[in-house]
């Protein structure tokens, strides 16, 4: 068993309330309110601000120049193509980018983000990395699921759906699964491993407080 299988093995529940949230159904079946979707992406703008932080702290972590060439293509990816792709996705929703901008993080996105880096500023690039994965791979791991169960032609959050599905994002998500494994191999011990089991854990749970984020919002209008 791979450290990401054994870390999620071990974190069963948390990562079924993240992956299998009522967000994530209600995305897959058309019927997530407009008004949850709209505060989801206002503050998905703002934690890839704080993701690609994270991932320019990993660039400084890494221990081989291989490690810090993947950090920073996926810095460059998250500043230069991610970033942009999400203002025009907030644009079809009627969100400028001048909205985005003024936009206050919330408190699931500042419990979120500032864990992560909190793990990477104290820990190495194994403890930044299991912290990182629970979005990275669980994203991945919805978008497909979703596809698998069909998606109708009018769901309004189809193309959200494809994105995560795709074979572009499932590749970005294999390749950090294959890199936390391999750095498993290296520095795994049982000491450690129960540390990163713990990172893990919480991350899977921050995860779902910012599905849960999204339809408070929308509860709260």
């Amino acid at each position: 068993m791979t450290l990401f299988e054994r870390l999620k093995a071990d974190a069963a529940a948390e990562w079924r309330s993240y992956v299998d949230h009522d967000f994530v159904r209600a995305l897959g079946d058309g019927s997530l309110p407009e008004a949850a979707f709209r505060s989801y992406l206002v503050q998905d703008y703002l934690f890839l601000i704080q993701f690609a932080r994270a991932y320019g702290l990993a660039v400084y972590k890494g221990g081989r120049l291989s490690d810090m060439r993947a950090a920073a293509a996926t810095l460059h990816a998250i500043l230069d193509v991610e970033m942009d792709l999400h203002v025009r996705v907030c644009a079809q929703w009627g969100l400028t980018e001048r909205d985005l901008e003024a936009a206050e993080e919330g408190g699931a996105c500042v419990a979120y983000t500032r864990f992560v880096l909190d793990a990477g500023l104290r820990g190495d690039l194994l403890d930044l990395l299991t912290a990182l994965s629970p979005c990275v791979v669980g994203y991945a791991e919805i978008g497909a699921a979703l596809a698998r169960g069909g998606v109708a032609a009018d769901n309004p959050y189809r193309s959200w759906i494809e994105e995560y599905a795709g074979s572009a994002y499932q590749q970005i998500a294999e390749s950090a699964r294959a890199t936390l494994d391999r750095l498993g191999e290296e520095r795994l011990t049982l000491t450690r491993y129960a540390e990163l089991a713990k990172l893990f854990a919480a991350a899977s749970r921050l995860e779902a407080a910012f599905w849960q984020a999204g339809l408070d919002a929308a509860a709260a209008r």
